[in-house]
């Protein structure tokens, strides 16, 4: 009997947790574990604890499967990584950052960044064969018009996986900085200026409250003209 201790943790993002079932496979290179149920229920930024017994030793665990079960309601889980300690004590690390959805399995190797010769492993090269294949079936081009550059051959941005597009919390934390930029400028009086500016150091003196940031990165990203005597 071979026992594994596995600590998978979810992203810091507000939506990363789940309801959804979560269950894993260890893959080694003399075998794999049964399926085992890492939790019905996921936080965002934590990490869950569990063993994986196994009938015998599994060797170098060169990648896992990550199984998601949808109990009733659709719930998508950003996992950040998975670390799996052996029994003599190796320690494993898995990075996923990615976001799983639906009923799915996700396979994620071994983080320690290997080239395609050095994959001996048959289940290596299938799975290196897969991930091309999926890879290519995601990133198709067409020509949008003549002369102009490829891009994606989609419709919609939502036609995408969830892993490709800007996220909705990227861009609700995108939206959130801008509104807070412009209250600061309002109150700063900025925003309700009608008159040239009298010197750099009056410019200096309005942008105090930009957190350190140059005065050429203001005045790039500001829209308004912001005319010098």
């Amino acid at each position: 009997m071979a026992t594994y201790k596995v600590t998978v943790a979810t992203g810091d993002m507000v939506e990363a947790g789940t309801n959804n079932s979560i269950s894993i496979t260890l893959v080694g290179s003399y075998g794999e574990s049964r399926q085992t149920t890492v939790s019905f229920f996921f936080l965002p930024g934590k990490e869950k604890s569990l063993s994986v017994h196994c009938g015998q030793d599994l060797g170098p665990i060169v990648l896992i499967r990550l199984h998601k079960w949808r109990l009733f309601l659709e719930d998508a889980w950003f996992c950040k990584d998975v670390r799996v300690t052996a029994p003599n004590g190796t320690l494993y690390r898995f990075p996923c950052y990615q976001w799983l959805e639906g009923v799915t399995t996700v396979e994620v190797r071994e983080g320690s960044g290997k080239k395609l010769v050095d994959d001996k492993l048959q289940i290596l090269k299938e799975h290196r064969h897969r991930e091309l294949a999926a890879r290519q079936e995601a990133y198709r081009w067409k020509n949008f018009a003549q002369g102009w550059p490829r891009c994606l051959n989609v419709d919609s941005i939502f036609e995408l996986d969830s892993n490709i597009q800007f996220s909705r919390i990227r861009a609700n934390n995108f939206t959130g900085f801008l509104i807070f930029q412009g209250a600061s400028h309002f109150l700063s009086g900025f925003l309700l200026r009608r008159s040239s500016w009298n010197s750099l150091d009056e410019m200096r003196t309005i942008f105090s409250r930009t957190q350190g940031r140059d005065i050429g990165e203001c005045l790039w990203c500001c829209p308004l003209p912001l005319p010098l005597h």
